[in-house]
């Protein structure tokens, strides 16, 4: 993972670019933790060898795992962070994943193993999100008023 600082004023802005072989949400926690995001969000495009997207079963309030084992086109990320009950950054990741037919599949996203690359631009909002538990959903949601 390579990044740069490309705006600092009110708010941060950065390009992350991850490279072939790096995990998708274990590089942007750790980008997270170590500049101390508490609110930002972020956009990304690329590609992925292999994915791991969620469908959210309101019934069950679990997520269904929909693996993609196959190389796909990163057409659309999109995510924020904020910062969980206990103060810790907490990530919330979409996809839409490009097959080589050119169908699509879309979810949550849980992991994604980069190849050759996920170019991420990521601003870091000036004040701090909070999540709290929703007790109809049972997720952690963005909480404004926190």
């Amino acid at each position: 993972m390579k990044t740069k600082l490309l705006h600092s004023d009110a708010e941060r802005t950065y390009a992350v670019i991850l490279e072939e072989g790096d995990e998708v949400m274990a590089c942007l926690m750790s980008f997270a933790k170590a500049e101390r995001l508490s609110a930002a969000s972020f956009k990304a495009i690329g590609a992925f060898q292999t994915a791991t997207l969620a469908f959210f079963d309101w019934s069950s309030k679990t997520y269904e795992p929909i693996p993609v084992e196959e190389q796909t086109e990163v057409a659309s990320l999109t995510g924020d962070i904020a910062l969980d009950d206990k103060g810790a950054p907490a990530l919330h990741v979409h996809a839409v994943l490009g097959k080589r037919d050119g169908s699509a599949v879309a979810g949550h996203l849980q992991g994604g193993l980069v190849r050759p690359t996920l170019e991420i631009i990521l601003t870091e909002q000036p004040r701090h999100l909070r999540k709290r538990h929703d007790p109809a959903s049972g997720l952690m949601l963005i909480d404004p008023e926190a």
